[in-house]
């Protein structure tokens, strides 16, 4: 029998896994939204639905940023509002470290900690508001995770 996996691992895998999905390949970036060890919601990057995503219409730069699509947390968030589920007092494992405006948004949304993979381009002012709020961020890298029936003798 092989090792269980850990809560933070097993979270973060299914972050790997969701990332999959974004269709905008300036980074493929999953978020898993966690409440009680019990996953409440995901995301991943993309365009706004029933829209043009960018691995079909191409990217929509502005000022160095793609704006077509929606970031992996902030899609999460919103699947949580359109469902009426709370996101307070929840943590989020996420792909690649939040952007400022993501790193706002979730923690307006009450989330209380933020695992990340990637350190990608951490903003100043994102760790100065998580430190001044008191919330835990930690990067965390999972083992590689092996999937299907290759595992069988």
């Amino acid at each position: 029998m092989t090792d269980r996996l850990s809560w933070q691992d097993y979270f973060m895998a299914n972050a790997e896994l969701i990332s999959k999905r974004s269709t905008c390949d300036r980074a493929f970036v999953g978020a898993v939204l966690v409440k009680n060890n019990r996953i409440i919601a995901t995301g991943y990057n993309g365009g706004v639905s029933e829209t043009d995503n960018c691995n079909e219409a191409g990217h929509y730069m502005e000022d160095g940023h793609c704006i077509r699509t929606v970031h992996a947390e902030m899609n999460a968030l919103i699947q949580c509002a359109k469902e009426g589920i709370s996101t307070n007092n929840t943590e989020i494992y996420v792909t690649h470290f939040p952007c400022i405006n993501c790193t706002k948004a979730l923690l307006q949304a009450g989330i209380r900690k933020i695992t990340y993979k990637a350190n990608y381009r951490p903003h100043p002012f994102a760790v100065e508001l998580m430190e001044s709020k008191g919330i835990a961020f930690v990067q965390h890298d999972v083992p590689e995770v092996t999937l299907g029936m290759d595992q069988q003798k």
